[in-house]
């Protein structure tokens, strides 16, 4: 089998022109996934793009309140940034769950969510905190939210010659917290049997006025559940507003069978962990509020 070409653009307008150029060329910003796709035969990319030399792709930078992400910054390097840290735990918590400490010093959220696995760690948390993805392409940039983006196991909404340039955090509401959870076999080096990312904004009484609550491994991509977010909003999170919120995360489950849980189980269990992951977010916000 030919090996690919290797490519390490300056510029995002660089890589965007070798990837619209050959459609058969693919991204590479940490290549935990891509290249052992490559090694197993899963895919045979044409070329590799590597991102990691573009200028501002690597890091956090304050994008007015919020924050702003560059795609090729590993999950690792997300905790040294004590301000994200502080302003999204759930987040930063949730990037540094894939895989072990070695493949976070090189994993990115940009990949994890590109690579559209329904059960990637970041993605439901992302969701839930109402990030946004800056994505640059042949005709210039736009920006999606984080849940139009994936579109099946393994597909994205990404056109021809199109990369993510960033991730980008809203600022973190006055009185507001987020949180992610997972349940998993082994504490790491495991893939989620159902992930949970919940973002909730919590009044001066502790009323919650806006609540997100995202799933993954439980459909064909991470949910957000407008549904369970509505069943809190307007309530003290009291016993009859979580219940609520339980029933409507599981008639949003669409799991699948697997060796990793049957779907009744992850069904199931997918109320529990939102429950669990509320309680956590609802203690943040109250420390905000």
């Amino acid at each position: 089998m030919p090996q690919p070409e290797f490519h390490s653009p300056g510029t995002v307008e660089q890589a965007v022109a070798l990837l619209a150029a050959d459609p058969a060329a693919r991204v590479l910003s940490g290549g935990t996934d891509l290249i052992v796709q490559m090694k197993s035969g899963r895919i045979a990319p044409s070329a590799v793009v590597d991102l990691k030399r573009i200028a501002g792709l690597s890091g956090v930078r304050r994008l007015g309140e919020g924050f702003a992400i560059g795609a090729a910054t590993p999950c690792s390097a997300l905790l040294a940034d004590a301000a994200l840290a502080a302003a999204w735990p759930g987040v930063v918590e949730a990037a540094n769950l894939i895989g072990s400490v070695q493949v976070r010093n090189r994993a990115t959220m940009a990949g994890n969510l590109c690579n559209a696995s329904p059960a990637a760690d970041s993605v439901p948390a992302l969701i839930a905190a109402g990030a946004s993805v800056v994505i640059a392409g042949p005709a210039g940039q736009r920006e999606l939210p984080g849940e139009s983006l994936p579109q099946g196991p393994g597909r994205t909404g990404l056109a021809a010659g199109e990369f993510v340039v960033e991730i980008r955090l809203p600022a973190r509401p006055v009185g507001g917290g987020d949180a992610y959870l997972r349940l998993t076999p082994r504490t790491e080096m495991d893939i989620a049997v159902v992930g949970c990312g919940a973002a909730l904004v919590l009044d001066a009484d502790g009323t919650c006025t806006s609540a997100r609550i995202a799933l993954g491994a439980v459909a064909p991509t991470a949910l957000l559940v407008e549904a369970a977010g509505a069943a809190l909003v307007g309530t003290q999170l009291d016993e009859a507003a979580l219940a609520a919120m339980e029933h409507a995360v599981r008639a949003a489950c669409r799991p699948i069978d697997d060796k990793r849980g049957p779907a009744a189980y992850r069904t199931a269990m997918a109320g529990v962990l939102a429950r669990r992951t509320v309680e956590i977010a609802r203690q943040r916000a109250g420390e905000q509020a």
